[in-house]
């Protein structure tokens, strides 16, 4: 119940329906507020409780200084949760576990459902392993072979759960479900309020994706969470966090003719990286907002991840009204959105300047033609500099630091299952490489290699493109620049070009209305002429899922080290990640990657250079085949209609034969396949009593490792390839599984036996207590034998020995993942010491029943003395009514014993509740138990 301390409840009118609101303008200060705060607070207001959600939180918001680094500590509760399939796939297994769990204390197993809207999409499994005809077929049914363990579970999620919609694969890409279909811009939901009158309220969502704010395009406010938070709010609970700082990036002007969204939403990203906006929120105001076509803005909101932000948001405008009808969305909800933006003060004024934290003005008509690359996505380069940049980089190298750190290690570390970046502790001082003054030549170097592809016989050399992908959420949501693609490659097989023959083409649309228009526009047969089939509807070769190179042009490329390039409509672009065979990964607009799979290599300049010859053996240049902008929004306007939508999403959960042909037990439990190597029922609540049991102290524990500084949940989570010679590997081989159907962690995220076995694995991981050594090993004491972390910490707990880590400054850090926070609970470690945590992984720690602890200032493992061969007793916990504030730690070694204070990093009442029940999912199954109890008697 609302306690309502602002007298903000009232109603709104909208056509004959009434709704509850909680009014922004009974809050002193909420006029002045940037729009993406006054979500907070309305957030604040309606869900104020007294207790979680408190009045000072509210009158802190209002009263929000912008020139402080951050604000105070608020509880966020999103209307909704979006998953994909690699980071969603956990979450589901957890609320499945607990049904069980349910039952098992007798209760009831359907009491057991996501408590607000959670929406999961399947778009992270397909892979470009086919292209050209029929190639979408061939990659569809590959991927269901691969994945079905995982989609069976999935598909009984969708109907056993309430609350709980699934996308079938084959489908499209979250994001752009998200912005075409699932988004509401203002949320409706019925309410066991006094006044029985539905409640109306912003549309916020937390998505376990770190591009989720492409979403921010349509008004509604949301970004990437780990899969514990995601859980967390699925069940209900808010999220903690702290007011951040809101940059205001003010629009003017307006694109010139030829620039395309991709060129300004690279430049944006360079620009803000230029600036450091990383953790901040950033919104657009300003006169230029309404000549942003929606499409547009949820391009830039896209790549919000790439510059550091939060969040990228827009206002709500008449823009937004368009794009909601010309997508099919009711009138009803059409005009809810206006009446409530309107009346809340959402609503877009060009000539009111919010107050932010620091403005930037930008003049929409400076954006030229561009591409990004070779390594990071702000690394922009003007088209017209393309091949100096390209042919400097070849020569001499990227001038982009060999390691990466900060937020492009962050960014990179989330491949390829796109988790969110953990924004807490990252630091931003790799800045973009400058490369406006490429103003001299660099002689190619060349290797040429001749291959035979087919019946012909061609030269594959340095800096040739070898895959020319239309992919990725980033672009693929925008009519402009896909028709731009399409009427490019309608120009080129009219003028006689076609795509070099070492180049691997592919199309992967974010949703089937894309090839509904295409075909509609009848430049479907053009763009397969040139080699872009459809591949699949999913991320692809964006997250790495890009398939094997042209047989012929792998073998050259790797017997004489060539260095190849990929062009990629994407947003990601880190060597290794796209493809572990091209070493130069540009990012382009998706008519850009038509123009570089025609041209077949970097060394062009489009601007001057022709592409090609037609059979009257005149020069075709990229001028001749670019289409006007004229005629782009005419086709886009002849082709993309309403119903296109309303048809195409009218059976989005329906799936093709693949999933609807899946075995699916009608029952209200699942049942799990023992033999699985997919999913597998987590032991969370295992032993599980129906009170929480007392604080107990942490007696006679070992250091499990002992790390650094800067460790990040790369370095901790499961990640990447399995490697055969790995304990999950092992585990793998020893349950049937061949090398070959290993797949990738991100894919066996449902099997808590496979990613404990990677928890601690990467091979970069350096533990103090095996000098000399990386990768996932450890001591195990007092024996001093070396052996995998996996296989120590079974050791130890066949011992009855509880375990700790020891850590330096930052840990936690990159992008947020759940299974850093799982594998460690799993692997025994009941403590991690650390000089500082990166917020969320501390957060999420403390969701498994994990406790940080923090040195005192000044104070550290190498301060100490310690070597992480001492035994430790961490006592003042037991007995404790509640969670302590600090602990006493005693070490002891070769029989010495000294002992020191440590901070207990359980800082909000929500956590101290959460860690005394052991974590998270036992704390809200016991609130159900207890709910349920209640109601009964």
């Amino acid at each position: 119940m609302t306690v309502n301390s602002f007298g903000a409840r009232d109603e709104l009118q909208v056509g004959d329906q009434t709704y509850e609101i909680f009014r922004l303008d009974r809050v002193p200060g909420a006029a002045r507020l940037p729009y993406s705060l006054k979500v907070l607070l309305e957030n604040l207001l309606r869900c104020e409780d007294g207790t979680t959600v408190t009045a000072g939180q509210v009158t802190a918001l209002a009263g929000w200084d912008p020139g402080a680094t951050h604000g105070a500590e608020i509880q966020f509760t999103p209307a909704r949760v979006l998953m994909q399939d690699f980071t969603g796939v956990p979450c589901v297994v957890d609320l499945v576990a607990m049904r069980d769990a349910m039952a098992a204390f007798g209760g009831d197993p359907q009491r057991i459902n996501p408590l607000i809207p959670a929406e999961l999409v399947i778009d992270h499994s397909v892979i470009a392993d086919a292209f050209g005809p029929g190639a979408f077929q061939i990659n569809a049914d590959l991927e269901f072979n691969r994945n079905q363990e995982r989609y069976q579970l999935l598909r009984w999620g969708q109907q056993a759960f309430d609350d709980f919609l699934v996308v079938p694969p084959g489908t499209g890409i979250c994001h752009q479900v998200n912005l075409e279909y699932l988004a509401r811009v203002i949320f409706t939901r019925e309410t066991t309020a006094a006044s029985g009158l539905p409640q109306a309220y912003p549309d916020t969502l937390v998505g376990t994706d770190s591009h989720t704010p492409m979403v921010n395009g349509l008004g509604v406010l949301g970004w990437g969470v780990g899969g514990i938070e995601a859980e967390a709010a699925m069940l209900g609970q808010p999220m903690s966090m702290l007011i951040p700082q809101v940059l205001g990036l003010k629009l003017t002007g307006a694109l010139p003719d030829g620039a395309t969204a991709t060129d300004l939403v690279l430049t944006v990203a360079q620009l803000l990286r230029e600036e450091g906006v990383v953790g901040k929120f950033v919104e657009f105001y300003g006169p230029g907002v309404a000549g942003v076509p929606l499409a547009n803005r949820a391009t830039i909101g896209n790549m919000s991840p790439e510059y550091g932000s939060t969040c990228a948001i827009f206002p709500i405008d008449d823009e937004t009204l368009r794009y909601l009808r010309l997508t099919g969305r009711p009138e009803e909800q059409v005009a809810l959105v206006e009446a409530y933006a309107k009346a809340q003060g959402l609503w877009h004024d060009p000539d009111h300047d919010p107050v932010y934290s620091q403005t930037i003005e930008f003049d929409l008509g400076s954006v030229v033609a561009s591409i990004a690359g070779p390594k990071r996505p702000q690394d922009r380069i003007a088209l017209s500099q393309a091949r100096r940049v390209v042919g400097q980089i070849l020569a001499e190298g990227s001038q982009v630091p060999a390691d990466l750190v900060g937020l492009d290690e962050a960014s990179a570390e989330s491949f390829p299952a796109s988790d969110p970046i953990a924004f807490g502790r990252i630091e931003d001082h790799q800045r973009p490489v400058d490369r406006s003054r490429s103003r001299v030549d660099t002689a190619w170097p060349s290797a040429a290699v001749p291959v035979t592809i087919g019946d012909r016989s061609v030269d594959v050399d340095h800096g040739h493109v070898v895959i020319a992908a239309i992919t990725s959420c980033t672009n693929t949501s925008n009519p402009s620049v896909m028709l731009a693609a399409g009427l490019l490659a309608r120009n080129a097989v009219r003028r006689g070009l076609t795509s070099r023959p070492w180049v691997k083409t592919s199309l992967a649309p974010g949703s089937r209305v894309v090839t509904d228009y295409y075909e509609q526009a009848g430049l479907t047969p053009f763009l397969n002429q040139l080699g872009f089939d459809l591949v699949g509807y999913g991320c692809t070769t964006c997250i790495g899922n890009s398939g094997p190179l042209i047989p012929e042009v792998s073998e050259a490329v790797t017997a004489h080290d060539l260095n190849v390039s990929a062009v990629l409509s994407g947003n990601r672009n880190f060597e290794g990640r796209i493809h572990a065979e091209t070493k130069m990964n540009f990012l382009a607009s998706p008519p850009l990657v038509v123009a570089y799979a025609l041209a077949g290599t970097m060394n062009i300049d489009l601007i001057s250079d022709p592409l090609g010859h037609g059979p009257d053996g005149e020069p075709v240049y990229l001028r001749d085949l670019w289409p006007s902008t004229e005629e782009i929004e005419a086709v886009v306007g002849q082709v993309v209609q309403a119903r296109m939508f309303t048809k195409g999403y009218a059976d989005v959960f329906a799936g093709d034969e693949n999933w609807r042909s899946l075995d699916l037990p009608s029952a209200e439990m699942f049942a799990w396949d023992e033999t699985s190597t997919y999913v597998r029922r987590p032991p969370y609540f295992d032993a599980m009593s129906r009170e929480p049991e007392p604080l107990r102290d942490i007696t006679g524990a070992r250091v499990l490792a002992m790390l650094g500084s800067s460790v990040t949940t790369d370095h901790i989570s499961p990640a990447g390839a399995i490697r055969k010679d790995s304990p999950a590997g092992q585990y793998l081989l020893g349950h049937g599984v061949t090398v070959r159907d290993f797949n990738s962690y991100g894919s066996r995220r449902g099997n808590h036996e496979v990613m404990i076995r990677g928890t601690f694995a990467n091979i970069r991981l350096r533990n103090q207590l095996v000098p000399g050594t990386e990768g996932g090993f450890t001591r195990h004491l007092p024996d001093g034998a070396q052996m995998s972390i996996f296989d120590a910490a079974n050791a130890y707990a066949a011992e009855g020995v509880p375990l700790i880590v020891l850590a330096g400054a930052e840990y936690g850090s990159g992008s947020s993942r759940d299974w850093a926070a799982k594998g460690t609970a799993l692997l025994g470690v009941r403590a991690v010491l650390a000089e500082s945590f990166e917020r969320i992984h501390r957060s999420n720690l403390i969701g498994m029943g994990v406790l940080p602890l923090q040195y005192q200032p000044g104070e550290s493992a190498q301060s100490l003395a310690l070597t992480g061969e001492e035994t430790l007793t961490i006592t003042g916990l037991a007995g404790a009514g509640a969670v302590p504030g600090e602990v006493t730690v005693r070490v002891e070694n070769d029989g010495v014993q000294r002992q020191f204070t440590a901070v207990v990093r359980v800082d909000t009442p929500a956590e101290r509740e959460y860690f005394r029940h052991g974590g998270i999912l036992r704390y809200v199954l016991r609130q159900l138990l207890t709910s349920e109890r209640g109601e009964a008697g």
